[in-house]
């Protein structure tokens, strides 16, 4: 089990070459982020800020690493990384005006303490989620090693964050592709109230690397000069030879996980025998036995930054408070973009069936972006389970076309790193319903980082989707619902291979991130000629299909062909047939002014009815044309199951011999 005995813990300085004055500068920064959390804990006291995560006991790990490293590199930060935000200096104002939650700081209010990013000092925030930074460590990372930059991106983690899968993947991400990241992991010995012995059965954090093949080491944590050094020897390492490292800092967190959380779970004695290995108090000793401070000047050194902490704080108080706009907020979800429709230069079209047209894409969309990276398991020799990305590696290579281990979380967070710094990316889900490996990257990371800190996501995730091709439970669901709900995610969805073309390269022209369904059984069953230029169409737009003044036939993906399919055999019903192609958004003006035409509507779609995403289009005609309406609006689903195996039992399933009948019904209303 984990522990750390006090020879363990023991601080003996090494100054190596370091000048006087340069000691001086690392105990200034080693010292600020203390005088700065005596500061919010008087805040925190008063209301001036909700909520603290104390770096107490902790701060050489923050300082030194970022010391060790250029300004750069990026890092990416936890909870208790203060250092970090001080060490990059950051003016104190923003800092302690992003705590405040006021429009000067980095969040525009919209999320609290280090929940940020800033291109400005290559730093990127934690989300809450543990363990999700690890994996957008990772794509900055490949970043760097596409464009050959000899930077380095530097990650934390806590020891209780190791436990979360997202530290795995993102740490066997790492090593299979010899990401020149650090990956550091802050062992404090306790989750909150857990303790290491109740969570981990190794010795060191250190050994986790014998695991993934890759270089590790333990330091010890509270040793400002041990960390600067361990931290810039990696860090030069990497920039000659690309590849992770992994260090644990041994250290112990003073405070609470929180401060309302207190500590009142630590056995008694427990602090105060850390309390004789504080980072500071030692570093401050070996600074006056050297010669190098005298305790007076210490004493000014703590003066001098607390009266500007003290003016910085107050100067932040100041600081107006925000003033909602709801018009700002609606329009702050995605990174503002005007799509420019791309016509064709020519005629020229050739029969494709859907998957054709999107291997098509994929392959105009490698020319036309240079520095857009497809990620995915099997699709580089493999060409993709469906073969979407056959041939690809042959044309563009291993380091734009990239099979990966089975780690959806890791990599839809590496997609977030790319965007980052400068790149595209796509990543294929293998099928759909395995993208719930990476749900939380998606919703979280995603959907949220341009309404946060204005850093958009340029990804494109492709997910085969849907039923019909006997495939069962687990990869045949219809999953595009659990998406549809989540503000800052686009969702498409099309039916044909012409709207899979444009849309995909669409798609991939949007900054924003974009889930791009394809129905499975569609691959290889639906055709028409296909243009072979370069075009996109338009997203956020449907296609009325047909038109007719009976009824309004409002569906999208497998269901457009069970309509077109059903009114061949009912010429009798002239019905409008709309297309969503697109979900999210949606296109609320062709629904509506086809259903103020027809007075009917039923809705089609082949997810399960309950929570599905026409439930919502459902509520929305109900909130909009409830005065246009001659009847009830229809809703045709799939059944309230999982998607079942047997062909009997699947064609029962789909809703193409219930939409029969509700149509007829609906139409003779």
């Amino acid at each position: 089990m984990i522990s750390q005995p006090k020879d363990a813990r023991s601080i003996t300085y090494n100054r190596g070459e370091l000048t006087n004055s340069k000691l001086i500068s690392i105990y200034k920064n080693l010292v600020t982020p203390r005088v700065i959390e005596e500061r919010m804990l008087i805040g925190l006291r008063q209301g001036k800020i909700s909520k603290w995560f104390s770096a107490w006991g902790q701060e050489a790990i923050s300082v030194g690493s970022t010391l060790a490293l250029n300004t750069e590199d990026y890092i990416c930060t936890m909870h208790r990384n203060l250092g970090v935000f001080t060490a990059r200096n950051i003016p104190l104002q923003r800092l302690f005006a992003q705590w405040q939650g006021k429009a000067e700081g980095f969040t525009n209010g919209r999320d609290r303490s280090f929940h940020f990013g800033t291109h400005d000092y290559n730093i990127v925030g934690m989300i809450s989620h543990l363990g999700s930074q690890m994996g957008v460590a990772d794509g900055i990372a490949l970043a760097n090693k596409l464009a050959n930059n000899q930077e380095v991106c530097l990650v934390f983690s806590g020891d209780g964050g190791t436990s979360e899968g997202d530290f795995h993947e993102a740490v066997n991400l790492a090593a299979v592709w010899n990401l020149p990241v650090i990956i550091i992991v802050e062992n404090n010995a306790w989750g909150l109230s857990t303790p290491s012995e109740e969570q981990f059965k190794c010795k060191s954090f250190a050994d986790k690397g014998i695991g993934y093949g890759i270089e590790s080491k333990s330091i010890n944590g509270n040793n400002i000069l041990e960390v600067l050094a361990t931290i810039k020897e990696a860090a030069a390492e990497i920039r000659k030879e690309p590849k992770p490292i992994l260090i644990e800092c041994r250290t112990f967190r003073m405070r609470g996980h929180e401060e309302a959380s207190g500590t009142k779970y630590y056995p008694n004695g427990l602090q105060d025998d850390w309390e004789q290995f504080d980072p500071i108090a030692n570093f401050e000793k070996y600074l006056v036995e050297a010669d190098v401070l005298t305790e007076a000047e210490i004493n000014q050194i703590r003066e001098d930054i607390d009266e500007h902490v003290q003016s910085e704080w107050e100067s932040a108080n100041f600081l107006p408070k925000i003033q909602p706009s709801l018009n700002t907020e609606v329009n702050s979800v995605y990174k503002p973009y005007k799509q420019e429709i791309a016509v064709a230069k020519r005629q020229a079209s050739e029969e494709m069936r859907l998957i054709d047209a999107i291997h098509n894409a994929l392959e105009l969309a490698l020319h036309q972006h240079p520095n857009l990276v497809y990620m995915g398991q099997d699709i580089a020799e493999y060409g993709g389970v469906f073969k979407a990305t056959e041939g690809f590696v042959e044309h563009f290579g291993k380091d734009r076309i990239r099979n990966t281990p089975i780690c959806e979380a890791a990599v839809i967070g590496a997609a977030l790193g790319l965007s980052i710094q400068g790149f595209k990316s796509m990543v294929e889900m293998q099928f759909s319903d395995f993208v719930t490996e990476g749900f939380n990257q998606i919703v979280n990371n995603l959907a949220k980082s341009y309404y946060r800190w204005q850093q958009n996501a340029d990804v494109v995730v492709r997910m085969p989707t849907g039923a019909g091709v006997a495939a069962g439970p687990f990869h045949s669901q219809s999953t595009e619902s659990w998406f549809t709900h989540v503000p800052g995610l686009k969702v498409v969805y099309p039916a044909f291979p012409n709207d899979a073309k444009g849309l995909l390269l669409a798609a991939f022209e949007d900054p924003n991130p974009v889930l791009f369904f394809e129905q499975k059984y569609l691959y290889r069953t639906v055709k028409e000629q296909v243009l072979t230029d370069y075009i996109t169409l338009p997203i956020g737009k449907a296609n009325l299909l047909q038109q007719g003044e009976d009824v309004s036939i409002v569906t999208y993906g497998l269901g457009v062909h069970y309509a077109l399919e059903l009114l061949k055999k009912h010429p009798e019903i002239n019905a409008d047939v709309i297309d969503l192609r697109t979900l999210i958004p949606l296109d609320e003006e062709t629904i509506f002014a086809s259903i103020q035409k027809t007075g009917k509507v039923i809705l089609l779609s082949e997810d399960v009815k309950t929570g599905s995403f026409m439930a919502e289009v459902s509520s929305r005609i109900a909130e909009y044309c409830f005065t246009d309406l001659d009847a009830p609006i229809v809703r045709v689903n799939s059944l309230d199951t999982a998607v079942p195996f047997n062909a009997d039992l699947e064609k029962q399933f789909l809703p193409k011999e219930r939409f029969e009948q509700a149509l007829l019904q609906l139409v003779a209303y």
